[in-house]
């Protein structure tokens, strides 16, 4: 049985909250948009093999695109570092990747690296590891405290992989929880720049600008209130990547980079981002729109 914290409780009150919220009050269009595609794509009998099925960048964009909805493979972050990688983007270094954690061998990396799992969401099983410290919950972990960790995971998912990859520096060359740079993103249109200053998996605040670095009202009512921030040194290349991945990917997708001292680094796509939970009135309003205007009658 597993230990009851005041993380755990924390967040199966916002579970249970925005459970009671979407059967308490109508969904708005951009968030039954996105429940639709969540349906669609994950209550497919074929979901996790299409999901898990491997691809790599050396790989003709009609293997990635053999199925319906093939944007589901993009949901594998190994599959979505590909992707990225044969578009030209930077991605961390990756160190070690698989399901057998007994095979890895943390003597061998570096004082600083990440640890993330291929399948998952809200920073789920990610390890920030600085010098044998847990930057996400600030906590120290052995390595065969994580190696356990890992390995129960994988008995309770066995379509789960692990990735190890590289600790990425800030724009300064610091160490230390990265800023998030996501682009709401329509058939290679901007809608929506957030910038998450992320405290821990679900701690932060945020704030919201467009392509032209003008600040606009936040998107979502998640984060409280970032003071403004000034654009990443790499801004132009962000919004060309994001452009790119967008165009290929092709319907509506939230992408997610880093603004680092080697320029702008691939970190994932977000096809549900939240389930559509939280988003404002505007947002829902501006988000639907770019979706009638540059992916009209896509899911």
């Amino acid at each position: 049985m597993k230990p009851i914290t005041i993380a755990s409780l924390k967040d199966k009150f916002r579970k249970n909250y925005y459970d009671l919220l979407g059967k308490s009050a109508d969904y708005g269009p951009f968030q039954q948009r996105i429940r639709h595609r969540h349906t669609t794509f994950w209550n497919a009998r074929d979901a996790e093999t299409v999901r898990n099925s491997a691809v790599s960048a050396g790989d003709p964009l009609e293997k990635w695109r053999d199925v319906e909805h093939w944007q589901r493979k993009l949901s594998n972050k190994r599959n979505s570092r590909e992707f990225a990688r044969m578009h030209g983007c930077r991605v961390p270094e990756l160190y070690w990747g698989g399901r057998e954690p007994e095979a890895l061998d943390f003597s061998a990396l570096p004082d600083r690296y990440v640890i993330r799992p291929t399948i998952g969401h809200s920073s789920g099983l990610v390890f920030l590891m600085d010098r044998g410290v847990n930057l996400m919950d600030k906590k120290a972990y052995s390595p065969g405290t994580v190696r356990g960790i890992l390995k129960e995971a994988l008995r309770q998912n066995a379509d789960l992989e692990f990735l190890v990859e590289e600790f990425l520096r800030d724009e300064r060359g610091e160490y230390r929880i990265p800023d998030d740079y996501k682009f709401y993103t329509f058939n290679g249109e901007v809608a929506s720049i957030q910038v998450i200053n992320r405290l821990g998996p679900a701690k932060g605040f945020d704030s919201c600008y467009d392509e032209h670095w003008n600040q606009i009202p936040n998107i979502s009512t998640y984060y409280p209130q970032a003071e403004t921030q000034p654009p990443p040194a790499c801004l132009h290349e962000l919004l060309q990547q994001a452009k790119l991945l967008s165009r290929s990917y092709g319907i509506f997708v939230r992408s997610d980079f880093y603004s680092t001292d080697k320029g702008p680094v691939f970190g994932e796509f977000t096809p549900t981002p939240g389930l559509g939970r939280t988003f404002t009135p505007a947002a829902e309003k501006l988000f639907v729109d770019y979706w009638e205007k540059y992916c009209p009658g896509m899911i």
